[in-house]
């Protein structure tokens, strides 16, 4: 029977079919960080259990941590308590840590693909939603709970319902200047906030397998906000490529032999979907949204929908609310609008290309009066590789802050947030009412886009930047 990259994924991890489409699946890779990793390290020693296999888990402060220069785990009081409790939990339980200024500690979606730890074929856990960034290697790897959390310490099992499926395919090609974050923020306009829930998506077509490696991650990080648990891009040549050398990855001989059996993972041609979707890349234009979910993205170009021309009550009223909060009025040029704030990380968009092409953009020019801009690479590893380009000179050069790794102001749940009512261009996942700090207006885009908005003090198409 033909079966799809994620059916040849799940199949190869049940340990038991448990019946109506449940299965015991096993974690071949468990990464905790400093939020939901003490409680789960703290729940297994309660109960006097020791790891299945410590071997295969992995931890890193990222969430609670300060990005501050010079910064120690106490610099953020609360991140330092966490900081203590994962540490010692590590320790107790021989997991191995990435700490603060070591190569490998970052944020955990950054770090685990750079290492090596997330490989083709393999099932990855976090306690986190963003964990199905790692799908962009061909990696089933999904967000847990705390209760899943301890199970797979204490088993290196969990218990799943298998997913509906479907495929998202790409066809034509990027224009030149569109990214990869702008072709998630419009699939996730064009087919809303929930198109994906209950389902595992796999991205394909030629725009994604032109895609590099780093995109196809940012793409996937995504999934989420279409409602999904997993998103998935099958592994090629582009992937090998990424892999080879990495320090948790096969080497030599091993490698050769595993890449021979990655390229038996992407699904059947004749494999079916529970549902398929159609994107014409070609027409996917710089984006960047305007009210309270990714769901509202437009592109550079366009105008903030009227909250009167809404199918139904219900969306007359999100839309309104969005507006009010966003402080904007209904068909105003999004292009423009002025900014207080820009944010460059996250779990979406902090690796070494993302800082390249943002770098682009700030390179000979200054931050505009008036706009605080940050820069925070994603990881230890990012942030050495940024620094021997001379890229951290070019920020600092243009105004902005180079600041240390991690999930900073994306979460601001580590002292580091946008003020009230100031208006803030993000490269992160999520522009939620108050995500970025109580009363922070968010505006989701990419890289070289909030690059431009702080060179211009305003939202513009980063292209204009470069002129």
């Amino acid at each position: 029977m033909p079966r799809t990259l994620f059916d040849k994924l799940w199949d190869a991890h049940v340990v038991r079919d448990l019946g109506d489409g449940w299965a015991l699946l096993h974690i071949d890779r468990h990464l905790l960080h400093d939020l939901s990793g003490p409680p789960a390290l703290a729940d297994v020693a309660a109960r006097g259990l020791p790891l299945h296999n410590r071997e295969l888990v992995f931890s890193t402060p990222d969430h609670a941590v300060s990005s501050q220069p010079g910064r120690v785990a106490t610099t953020f009081p609360l991140g330092g308590k966490l900081h203590a409790a994962l540490k010692q939990g590590s320790e107790r339980f021989g997991v191995r840590m990435f700490d603060l200024g070591q190569p490998g500690q970052g944020i955990v979606h950054v770090m685990g693909p750079e290492l090596g730890i997330v490989l083709p074929g393999l099932t990855v856990i976090c306690g986190d939603s963003h964990t199905c960034t790692n799908g962009g290697l061909g990696a089933m790897a999904f967000g847990v709970g705390s209760s899943e959390s301890t199970h797979a310490l204490a088993t290196q099992t969990l218990r799943q319902q298998k997913p509906r499926q479907l495929r998202i395919r790409c066809e034509g090609a990027l224009r030149a200047g569109v990214t990869a974050k702008d072709l998630a923020l419009h699939i996730i306009g064009k087919l809303g906030a929930a198109a994906g829930v209950g389902s595992a998506i796999e991205f394909a077509g030629p725009a994604i397998e032109a895609m590099e490696v780093e995109g196809r991650l940012t793409l996937c990080n995504l999934s989420v906000e279409l409602g999904a648990r997993f998103g998935l891009v099958a592994p090629d040549q582009r992937t090998f490529d990424f892999l080879r050398g990495r320090p948790f990855a096969p080497q030599g001989a091993a490698f050769d032999a595993a890449v021979a059996d990655w390229r038996q993972l992407p699904g059947d041609a004749d494999a079916r979907f529970d549902r398929e979707e159609v994107i014409d890349a070609s027409a996917v234009r710089p984006t960047i949204t305007w009210g309270t979910s990714p769901e509202h993205a437009i592109a550079i170009d366009g105008r903030v929908p009227d909250p009167k021309d809404a199918p139904d009550a219900t969306r007359r009223d999100t839309l309104a609310a969005a507006l009010d909060y966003m402080g904007l009025e209904a068909g105003q040029s999004i292009a423009g609008t002025p900014v207080d704030w820009v944010f460059i990380g996250s779990c979406a968009n902090s690796r070494l290309s993302d800082l390249r092409a943002a770098a682009a953009v700030a390179r000979g020019r200054q931050v505009a009066p008036g706009v605080t801009a940050w820069v925070v690479p994603g990881s230890e590893g990012v942030k050495r590789e940024a620094e021997a380009e001379g890229l951290h000179e070019v920020f600092k050069a243009a105004g902005f802050m180079w600041r240390e790794p991690g999930c900073s102001m994306c979460v601001a749940a580590n002292g580091e947030q946008v003020p009230p009512q100031q208006r803030s261009v993000s490269t992160s996942n999520r522009n939620f009412v108050g995500r970025q700090g109580p009363g922070a207006r968010t505006h989701l885009a990419s890289p070289a886009m909030a690059a431009a908005a702080a060179i211009a003090g305003a939202i513009v198409d980063p292209s204009e930047a470069l002129q």
